[in-house]
């Protein structure tokens, strides 16, 4: 079987055969994947209306179960924005009906961001088709494959856990 990484880099070993190009065939597949995922997610969250910043926010806060919320400063940890920018997207995500702000009950000056029951089946629904999309990219490898390719990215992926651009 090959593809038009195989091609891409025959190519590149034909031009440069001082340089090991090996990692191109990694990540040249990871990043047409990567394309590939980031136009199913659009798919899914435009067929419920919303946006990928949208989707981050309410599945975080879905993800936080039992009353569905959080600080504004851990939306921040667990989304990787600016205190300004998760300002904007509460605001405007409770213009849309999807979540609520509330006092803390710990903090007499803080305030807690919770997912009203719109935003719940909204977020709901995106994950749902998210999923479908994705065992969509994932259906020509084998089912008893997906654990070990999630083993070996993650293998890549650990070292940059907790950094910023993560």
């Amino acid at each position: 079987m090959r593809d038009d990484v195989d091609e891409l880099s025959e190519a590149w070993g034909r031009e440069r055969p001082d340089l090991d190009i090996a990692p191109v065939a990694v990540f040249s597949r990871i990043s047409r994947l990567a394309r590939h995922l980031d136009l199913a997610r659009r798919e899914a969250f435009t067929a419920e209306g919303i946006e990928a910043w949208e989707f981050d926010v309410l599945a975080a806060l879905r993800r936080a179960g039992g009353s569905y919320e959080l600080s504004p400063g851990r939306l921040i940890r667990e989304t990787l924005v600016t205190s300004g920018t998760m300002t904007n997207r509460v605001d405007r995500l409770t213009s849309r009906g999807f979540v609520e702000r509330h006092p803390d009950p710990a903090d007499r000056r803080g305030v807690l961001v919770r997912l009203t029951p719109e935003g719940r089946a909204v977020v709901d629904s995106a994950f749902t088709r998210l999923l479908d999309a994705e065992r969509v990219l994932l259906a020509s490898l084998p089912a008893e494959r997906h654990e070990e390719l999630a083993d070996l990215l993650r293998t890549l992926l650990v070292p940059f856990s907790g950094t910023p651009h993560a």
